[in-house]
Protein backbone atom coordinates (compact mmCIF):
# COMPACT_ATOMS: atom_id res chain seq x y z
CA UNK A 1 0.00 0.00 0.00
CA UNK A 2 1.31 3.66 -0.93
CA UNK A 3 1.26 5.95 2.17
CA UNK A 4 1.92 8.99 -0.27
CA UNK A 5 -0.93 10.53 -0.24
CA UNK A 6 -1.61 10.20 3.61
CA UNK A 7 1.67 11.18 4.60
CA UNK A 8 0.98 14.46 2.21
CA UNK A 9 -2.24 15.19 4.08
CA UNK A 10 -0.45 14.73 7.52
CA UNK A 11 2.26 17.03 6.28
CA UNK A 12 0.14 19.75 5.27
CA UNK A 13 -2.30 19.62 8.35
CA UNK A 14 1.07 19.39 10.64
CA UNK A 15 2.29 22.78 9.07
CA UNK A 16 -0.82 24.48 9.06
CA UNK A 17 -1.23 23.37 12.68
CA UNK A 18 2.07 25.26 13.32
CA UNK A 19 1.35 28.25 11.92
CA UNK A 20 -1.43 28.73 13.97
CA UNK A 21 -0.45 27.56 17.16
CA UNK A 22 3.52 27.86 16.58
CA UNK A 23 3.52 31.86 17.23
CA UNK A 24 0.93 31.74 20.50
CA UNK A 25 3.16 28.95 21.76
CA UNK A 26 6.58 30.52 21.44
CA UNK A 27 5.16 33.49 23.44
CA UNK A 28 3.58 32.22 26.16
CA UNK A 29 7.08 30.23 26.66
CA UNK A 30 8.43 33.72 26.07
CA UNK A 31 6.37 35.51 29.37
CA UNK A 32 7.10 31.84 31.03
CA UNK A 33 10.85 32.48 30.98
CA UNK A 34 10.22 36.14 32.09
CA UNK A 35 8.30 35.13 34.66
CA UNK A 36 10.65 32.91 36.02
CA UNK A 37 13.32 35.11 35.95
CA UNK A 38 11.74 38.07 37.83
CA UNK A 39 9.85 35.39 40.55
CA UNK A 40 14.02 34.67 41.10
CA UNK A 41 14.61 38.10 40.97
CA UNK A 42 12.43 39.03 44.36
CA UNK A 43 13.40 35.98 45.71
CA UNK A 44 16.63 37.39 46.27
CA UNK A 45 15.45 40.79 47.48
CA UNK A 46 16.77 42.71 43.86
CA UNK A 47 14.54 45.76 42.99
CA UNK A 48 12.57 45.23 39.84
CA UNK A 49 13.62 48.51 37.49
CA UNK A 50 10.62 50.75 36.32
CA UNK A 51 12.01 49.64 32.28
CA UNK A 52 10.89 46.02 32.99
CA UNK A 53 7.11 46.98 34.98
CA UNK A 54 6.63 49.27 31.98
CA UNK A 55 7.60 46.77 29.48
CA UNK A 56 5.04 44.24 31.32
CA UNK A 57 1.66 46.32 31.68
CA UNK A 58 2.02 47.62 28.17
CA UNK A 59 0.87 44.69 26.57
CA UNK A 60 -2.26 44.48 28.96
CA UNK A 61 -2.88 48.50 28.64
CA UNK A 62 -3.04 48.06 24.91
CA UNK A 63 -5.49 45.08 24.87
CA UNK A 64 -7.72 47.29 26.49
CA UNK A 65 -11.32 48.00 24.95
CA UNK A 66 -11.21 51.59 23.96
CA UNK A 67 -14.43 53.48 21.99
CA UNK A 68 -12.13 53.37 18.79
CA UNK A 69 -10.86 50.10 18.52
CA UNK A 70 -15.17 49.46 18.99
CA UNK A 71 -16.10 51.58 16.49
CA UNK A 72 -13.69 49.89 14.00
CA UNK A 73 -14.67 46.13 14.61
CA UNK A 74 -18.15 47.09 14.28
CA UNK A 75 -17.96 48.98 11.50
CA UNK A 76 -15.80 46.06 9.87
CA UNK A 77 -18.60 43.42 11.26
CA UNK A 78 -21.25 45.21 9.47
CA UNK A 79 -19.19 45.89 6.40
CA UNK A 80 -18.68 41.95 6.14
CA UNK A 81 -22.28 41.19 6.66
CA UNK A 82 -23.33 43.90 4.17
CA UNK A 83 -20.98 42.60 1.72
CA UNK A 84 -22.87 38.67 2.20
CA UNK A 85 -25.55 40.29 1.89
CA UNK A 86 -25.07 42.10 -1.65
CA UNK A 87 -23.49 38.77 -3.11
CA UNK A 88 -26.63 36.84 -1.89
CA UNK A 89 -29.03 39.48 -3.75
CA UNK A 90 -26.58 39.72 -6.59
CA UNK A 91 -26.39 35.92 -6.94
CA UNK A 92 -30.04 35.12 -6.51
CA UNK A 93 -30.85 38.04 -8.91
CA UNK A 94 -30.46 36.04 -12.20
CA UNK A 95 -28.59 37.74 -14.76
CA UNK A 96 -30.53 36.27 -17.45
CA UNK A 97 -33.69 37.37 -17.09
CA UNK A 98 -32.68 41.10 -14.98
CA UNK A 99 -35.51 41.62 -12.78
CA UNK A 100 -35.91 38.72 -10.35
CA UNK A 101 -35.63 40.91 -7.14
CA UNK A 102 -38.44 38.21 -5.66
CA UNK A 103 -35.96 35.73 -4.85
CA UNK A 104 -33.65 37.06 -2.55
CA UNK A 105 -34.68 35.50 0.40
CA UNK A 106 -32.38 32.79 0.37
CA UNK A 107 -30.31 31.18 3.16
CA UNK A 108 -26.90 33.97 2.71
CA UNK A 109 -29.26 36.46 4.16
CA UNK A 110 -29.37 34.68 7.39
CA UNK A 111 -26.07 34.19 7.39
CA UNK A 112 -24.90 38.19 6.40
CA UNK A 113 -27.18 38.53 9.91
CA UNK A 114 -24.54 37.61 11.70
CA UNK A 115 -21.95 39.64 11.20
CA UNK A 116 -23.92 42.97 10.63
CA UNK A 117 -25.48 41.95 14.20
CA UNK A 118 -22.32 41.89 15.75
CA UNK A 119 -21.12 44.46 13.90
CA UNK A 120 -23.80 46.65 15.37
CA UNK A 121 -23.33 45.54 18.83
CA UNK A 122 -19.51 46.50 18.69
CA UNK A 123 -20.90 50.10 17.52
CA UNK A 124 -23.57 50.26 20.16
CA UNK A 125 -20.84 49.38 22.59
CA UNK A 126 -18.55 51.90 21.63
CA UNK A 127 -20.97 54.69 22.79
CA UNK A 128 -20.91 52.77 26.51
CA UNK A 129 -17.40 52.34 26.71
CA UNK A 130 -15.52 54.81 29.46
CA UNK A 131 -11.96 54.29 27.52
CA UNK A 132 -10.93 56.63 25.13
CA UNK A 133 -7.54 56.71 22.94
Amino acid sequence: MDMTPILIVGIIFAAITAIVFGPSWLKSREKREMQTTIRHAIDKGQDLPPELIDAMTRDVAAKLPSRTRDLRRGVIWLAVGIGIAAFSALSSMGWDNGNDWHEIGNGMLGIAAIPATIGLAFIVLSFFNPNKE
